[in-house]
């Protein structure tokens, strides 16, 4: 077949077609949808019956790094705060000292028993350090899965903060191998900047975002998704430029604007878990085609082993010693080491040596990939098995009181309040997002003279106004009253 770009565009849209309906029939029988993406590349690849020969290292990792931002904003998107807080500084333990005692227990294994050298089994354990953001939550989300205590938020939290701890490592020990006498002190500095100077890149970022978003004036709705896609490739390349963690800062900001009153806050939403899926499938599939099957067959011992060692024995490890601070029972602490899947992330890490010319790194990359594998086959079709093993899984009845009780919460608001904005009053002039209304409070509908108003975001409130405001109890009135600045009635106070 001739390469043109009818050709291109024809194979691209076939196997992504191809995707979405392996992913559609998965779970029928309880196979992750991204390891049949994995599949429908490797068929579709130079050794499978597609034929395709991919073995462009830089294009793919192109295509992973962009879809790590897609994904980890969507994630952060829908990260609630008041969800994730009781269990922030566990999120950050399992996603700090946990990815760094997993680095460097699978290191020093694969320096004992292989002829790598210390900083290539470092590097190695690097790459699979971190759980990937992808499979967690398309898998968690996608099966439904309720779990008693946090569990869930805990899991997401870690598989979505990790990934940039993984990447400064991979990046550290990778300059190790290239240049093995640069000094302690140095690699504690990079660190150190690249984490901190994420972090604050990630806020900053985060801040004008929001300022940006509802400040500026689009004619078209579907032109504010655009809008934060370039807000967030901003957000990486600029903290990159400038020594940060881009992945880190990523995922920060997203967090921060998930949790904020932003205009157009659902179709952003929205957008971009369409657009995370897009790149799931996209960057699964292409790291398919990268892959070659007749290389994994050398690598499946050492690879099979190694992949023991990290679901049996490294993963535990670092998940007990990093929750060692926090009060938890036993047969959560086992659920979250299960929960440790490995998927495309390491993969994209695995490009990085490819791309470096180290001695190892094709027999990095197949290890790495043979241990994605078996990681998202083995964890991956297990974890409502798991759960009801351990018993972190909600029961079936629980699950829909639970349901409920969020609708309840977010969605039906069981006050109604009217109320008239004064002439030349606090919110006369100003925009609903501006507002700053509480999150238990909602302007339903707003009566302009003899109109009825459907408020959105950008909807700019008038003198003489009359709102109609759906909230969840009386304290939420008060709040009301208080960020429009309207003194309530004798009966409201």
């Amino acid at each position: 077949m001739n390469v043109t770009i009818e050709n291109i565009l024809l194979i691209g849209s076939l196997l992504l077609f191809i995707g979405i309906l392996v992913g559609k029939t998965s779970y029928r029988f309880g196979v992750p949808a991204l390891l049949l993406f994995l599949a429908v590349g490797m068929l579709a690849g130079s050794e499978g019956i597609g034929g395709i020969y991919f073995d462009n290292s830089q294009a793919a990792q192109f295509i992973g790094i962009v879809s790590l931002n897609f994904i980890l904003f969507s994630g952060g998107l829908d990260t609630n705060w008041k969800s994730i807080k009781p269990v922030l500084w566990q999120g950050i333990s399992l996603s700090s000292l946990g990815v760094l005692l997993t680095s460097v227990s699978i290191g020093l294994f694969v320096w004992a028993i292989t002829d790598f050298s210390l900083f290539e089994g470092l590097l190695l354990g690097a790459i699979v350090s971190s759980t990937d953001a992808a499979a967690v939550f398309s898998i968690l989300r996608s099966k439904n899965l309720s779990l008693k205590n946090n569990l869930k938020e805990t899991l997401e939290l870690e598989s979505g903060s990790n990934d940039p701890m993984a990447y400064v490592l991979t990046l550290t020990f990778l300059g190790l191998v290239q240049n093995p006498e640069t000094g302690f002190w140095s690699i504690v500095l990079l660190f150190l900047q690249q984490m901190l100077v994420g972090a604050l890149a990630g806020f900053l970022f985060a801040k004008s975002t929001k300022f940006i978003i509802n400040k500026i004036q689009l004619v078209y709705e579907g032109l504010y998704p655009i809008l934060v896609i370039a807000l967030m490739f901003m957000t990486f390349a600029a903290t990159d430029f400038i020594g940060g963690n881009g992945f880190l800062a990523v995922y920060i900001c997203a967090v921060y604007i998930g949790n904020q009153n932003i205009v157009h806050k659902n179709t952003i939403v929205k957008m971009f878990d369409s657009l995370a899926w897009l790149m799931q499938i996209a960057l699964f599939i292409t790291l398919g085609l990268l892959v070659f099957p007749t290389q994994l067959w050398p690598v499946a011992g050492i690879g099979l082993l190694i992949s023991i060692v990290l679901i049996f024995v490294a993963r535990p490890l670092s998940v007990f010693l990093s929750l060692l601070p926090f009060k938890m029972k036993l047969r959560r602490r086992f659920y979250i080491s299960w929960v440790g899947l490995r998927g495309a992330v390491p993969i994209v890490f695995a490009t990085y040596p490819l791309l470096a010319g180290i001695e190892k790194a094709n027999m990095i990359f197949n290890i790495v990939f043979f241990i994605s594998l078996t990681s998202v086959l083995i964890q991956g079709t297990t974890l409502h098995t798991v759960a009801k093993w351990l018993n972190v899984a909600l029961p079936q009845e629980s699950k829909k009181n639970a349901a409920w009780e969020v609708y309840m919460s977010e969605q039906a608001k069981k006050i109604i309040t009217e109320l008239t904005i004064p002439e030349n009053g606090f919110a006369a002039g100003k925009k609903v997002v501006e507002l700053h209304f509480p999150s238990t409070s909602v302007i339903s509908l707003i009566k302009r003279r003899d109109h009825y108003i459907t408020p959105s975001g950008t909807t700019t409130i008038d003198s003489e106004d009359t709102l109609f405001i759906l909230s969840e109890d009386k304290e939420s009135i008060s709040k009301v009253y208080e960020c429009l600045q309207v003194t309530p009635p004798i009966s409201e106070r």
